[in-house]
């Protein structure tokens, strides 16, 4: 059954056919049966013409509707100029009408409306009942006229709902559209997240990894130990930060997985203890202070105050030049955290911060102040008066809006 219903569906002018078909016969059946009655209206030679472009009607409704309206049309004035009264095959009429509120244009369906509505009273009017009053015959041409007026208003509101349909359809269409720009926008956002996040695991560990690689050549021979502990320093850096860049690069592969399953947590306010600790052991002497009662922070502020002290010690490390040293405020306030690291470093001009990063060539105060935007925080970053550098941040705790 559902193999016959769906060939159906797929040829419905086959349908519509067999139907016409059926109609003609019916139609051709009750003129030979009326055919030579007295008081009968057209004979077979008029009438079945009629029927028979009637059934066509039928047949192509859904293939041509509005021409099969005005084919309809015609019949039913020629039927009435020569005299041939209603019949079976005027069934048709009502199947065009609804055919052209449903589907056809809306000049067609128009048009079918007021024909329809006429069509009873013409109807009345060209072969009145016999010894029927005139109250009869307006109660006639009204019942008359209903099957037409119900035949337009199923048909619009079958149009209706096919275009309240069609709208949900488009509007579905239009959201999941938008749901895949919105994927491919946080997609690319999180790529540049990331592309943060490697600059500042490279630029950090790298330059530590650098900095004790010329100590430890500079007393090889003189202070073996010292030597020693600047490797270890070394290799110590160079496994956090493969264990970071594997973290980071994992979320980058599309269709493969970690073998783990899990990411490592990103960096807070709490890991900048060991993050000092690291810059102190490599030779960069900080002072650390906090201010303000510690409490939890949003990740994404935690994770921004991280990086910008990060970036900010590995900048002077790089550029301060020998003998500097840093200093680090963290200070909570009740709407937000703040954040100060100076330096009084000589040996780099300002021109190098502004425009360059960790390497002189990257993006590093940019890296900052996108970070901090995404917060709803303020950067400020300059130089200090008397030499050195400072940077200013306060991140607020909730975005700004």
């Amino acid at each position: 059954m559902q193999r016959l219903y769906d060939f159906l569906r797929r040829h419905p002018t086959w349908v519509d056919g067999f139907w016409a078909v059926v109609l003609l016969g019916i139609t051709g059946v009750n003129i030979v049966s009326v055919d030579g009655v007295e008081d009968h209206h057209g004979s077979f030679a008029e009438t079945l013409p009629i029927a028979f472009f009637l059934c066509v009607v039928v047949a192509l409704r859904r293939r041509m509707p509005e021409k099969m309206l005005v084919l309809a049309a015609a019949m039913g004035f020629v039927q009435v100029v020569v005299d041939v009264e209603v019949m079976s095959a005027d069934f048709a009429m009502l199947v065009i009408i609804y055919t052209v509120a449903a589907d056809g244009a809306r000049w067609a369906s128009r048009f079918g409306l007021i024909g329809g509505l006429c069509a009873g009273t013409i109807a009345q009017i060209r072969w009145p009942a016999n010894e029927s009053g005139a109250l009869s015959s307006v109660l006639i041409a009204i019942f008359q006229t209903v099957p037409f007026a119900l035949a337009w208003v199923l048909g619009d509101s079958i149009r209706t709902r096919r275009a309240y349909l069609a709208q949900l359809e488009e509007r579905a269409a239009r959201l999941e559209k938008e749901r895949e720009a919105q994927a491919k926008v946080a997609v690319a956002a999180e790529r540049a997240r990331i592309a943060r996040e490697l600059h500042d695991v490279v630029a950090h560990n790298v330059s530590v990894m650098v900095v004790q690689a010329d100590g430890a050549a500079y007393v090889m021979d003189t202070a073996p130990d010292q030597a020693r502990k600047a490797l270890e320093t070394i290799s110590g850096t160079g496994r956090q930060a493969l264990a970071e860049m594997r973290r980071l690069l994992g979320v980058l592969r599309t269709g493969e997985h970690q073998e783990s399953g899990e990411y490592v947590p990103q960096p807070d306010v709490e890991q900048l203890d060991d993050l000092i600790e690291q810059c102190r052991t490599s030779g960069l002497p900080v002072d650390f202070k906090v201010e303000g009662t510690p409490r939890p922070l949003p990740s994404g502020v935690e994770l921004t105050a991280y990086r910008i002290v990060q970036e900010a010690l590995t900048n002077t490390r790089k550029h301060g030049g020998p003998n500097a040293g840093a200093s680090v405020r963290l200070v909570y306030f009740d709407d937000g955290l703040g954040l100060l690291v100076e330096d009084d470093g000589k040996g780099a001009p300002h021109e190098l911060y502004e425009e360059g990063g960790a390497d002189g060539q990257g993006h590093g105060l940019i890296g900052m102040r996108e970070r901090v935007g995404m917060v709803g925080g303020t950067l400020d970053a300059g130089p200090r008066p008397g030499g050195g550098f400072r940077i200013s941040a306060l991140l607020p705790l909730k975005p700004a809006h």
